[in-house]
């Protein structure tokens, strides 16, 4: 059996928001191999997570950013309690996230919220393009579903690879800090100033 340390539990806890006997029991089951223990516990936080989703958000935080004075964001970020709204992980949270939208400049929260004409319109000029292009009929399906996906994914600040971390987007970062916190939450809403854009 391998030999686990309480620090390593501590800290798996602490960046997966698992209990200390699903960290230790993680750990040993990786042979102490704190990568691996790492990637099992995000992946059953997050399944935890999921459940999560439907409950209902209600309290929260409108977060700010300001970039030298040139780029100001406003995010709506929900969670179910008041008391997990004033908790320092949830308010970093909500920061990170609004420095993310003046960073990447997303359009949309989700591509949930991508409304249809927009939608039809990016397929409509993305089938044309595979069709000048000479792509098999059969093929132009597939090529216009993936070239939509990269397409919104670009668009979508849940899709983003976020900022900080580009191996995840900003959706998993999201999750992640839904298992942490053990509730719903949920980026309702953001807009995005820049100095002298013109919308």
């Amino acid at each position: 059996m391998a030999n686990v340390s309480v620090e390593e539990i501590k800290r798996l806890r602490e960046l997966t928001g698992v209990g200390i006997t699903d960290a230790k029991v993680a750990l040993i089951e990786s042979n102490g191999d704190f990568d691996t223990a790492l990637a099992a516990m995000r992946k059953k936080g997050l399944t935890k997570a999921e459940k999560r989703g439907e409950r209902e958000a209600r309290a929260g935080l409108v977060g700010n950013y300001n970039h030298d004075g040139r780029i100001g964001v406003l995010v709506e970020v929900n969670c179910e309690t008041d008391f997990v709204a004033r908790n320092e992980i949830f308010v970093d949270l909500v920061k990170d996230i609004a420095m993310h939208i003046a960073a990447s400049s997303p359009e949309y929260v989700s591509v949930d919220d991508v409304p249809a004409e927009v939608k039809e319109k990016a397929a409509a000029e993305f089938t044309e393009k595979a069709k000048s292009e000479g792509k098999p009929e059969q093929m132009i399906g597939n090529i216009v579903e993936g070239m939509l996906k990269k397409h919104f994914s670009e668009r979508c600040l849940l899709d983003q690879p976020f900022v900080k971390n580009p191996n995840q987007t900003v959706g998993d970062f999201v999750n992640e800090h839904n298992a942490k916190l053990g509730e719903n939450i949920v980026v309702r809403r953001f807009s995005r100033i820049a100095l002298g854009e013109v919308e």
